[in-house]
């Protein structure tokens, strides 16, 4: 069973950034959600020793670790910054398969560790100025001493599965024809196998059993950590909720060209989908 997602080999995750920006690092640098890189002559990142070479002043930086021998910052910049000449502002989707896997993985990270910053700049409890902790990633309030770390939201997806066949849904927010596997959020006080199975019978009517984990993969759209598993039909029939759910069907997996449109190779519910019909095919 292959894993959707993995650190790349070489990557040093770190908190604490050199005494000097190093005269060569990877900059990963961020106006709102989007990220800079060269247009031509292909898609790259800035390798420099700060924005300030490209011209672009930064609000704050955020030291990330090393990959291979290179430091690597991410940067954010006031929404409405300029590009420099030469450059272009992309969504992430958009560079799957652009940017190696080792900087689309840490463009998400960097990304994710950019907006939380940028939105914690004040305590959420009294209002006071936060300060960045030395000792790992989080801020800190001086006045109430409220600590707050990186927001993580848990999201639990599931495929059904009843003999050879797998339950795939259309959620209205899809791309035209496309359909997926179930998924939710995780409630308070909730374990990942309940909340795959209340899930399946809130959105689609049917009770599952037998759930089994199949992989996580972090998912910067925006904040989520999205965890997969398999499940077993128990019983009931489709009757889909036509609020997050619109569409739901049992799809035979011996028949591939029967299949609907499936997700991008870049998310986990196109991997744990390939995995279900390969191991059907078997």
């Amino acid at each position: 069973m292959s894993m959707p997602f993995q650190w790349p080999a070489g990557y040093a995750s770190a908190i604490q950034p050199p005494a000097e920006f190093p005269e060569r690092s990877i900059w990963f640098i961020f106006r709102g959600k989007e990220l800079l890189v060269t247009t031509s002559p292909g898609i790259a990142l800035p390798h420099c020793n700060h924005p300030k070479i490209l011209g672009i002043m930064a609000q704050r930086i955020q030291y990330l670790g090393v990959l291979g021998e290179q430091h690597c910052y991410a940067a954010e910049l006031a929404v409405g910054a300029a590009v420099p000449q030469g450059w272009s502002w992309q969504g992430l989707r958009a560079l799957f398969g652009a940017l190696d896997d080792a900087q689309f993985a840490l463009a998400g990270r960097a990304l994710q560790i950019v907006d939380w910053d940028r939105t914690h700049q004040y305590c959420g409890a009294c209002g006071v100025a936060t300060a960045a902790r030395v000792s790992e990633r989080s801020r800190e309030c001086p006045e109430c001493g409220l600590v707050v770390y990186p927001r993580l939201a848990p999201a639990v997806m599931g495929l059904v599965r009843r003999g050879r066949e797998i339950l795939l849904a259309r959620s209205p927010r899809f791309p035209r024809g496309m359909y997926s596997a179930l998924a939710g959020f995780v409630e308070p006080g909730e374990t990942l196998e309940q909340c795959l199975e209340r899930e399946a019978y809130e959105e689609v009517g049917i009770r599952v059993c037998k759930v089994r984990y199949f992989a996580s993969q972090p998912w910067p759209f925006p904040h989520s950590l999205m965890i997969a598993f398999f499940a077993d039909y128990d019983r009931g029939e489709i009757r889909v909720d036509g609020v997050e759910i619109e569409d739901a069907r049992w799809f035979d997996a011996e028949n591939f060209e029967h299949l609907p449109r499936l997700p991008a190779r870049i998310s986990i519910a196109r991997s744990l989908i390939d995995a279900a019909i390969g191991e059907m095919r078997c």
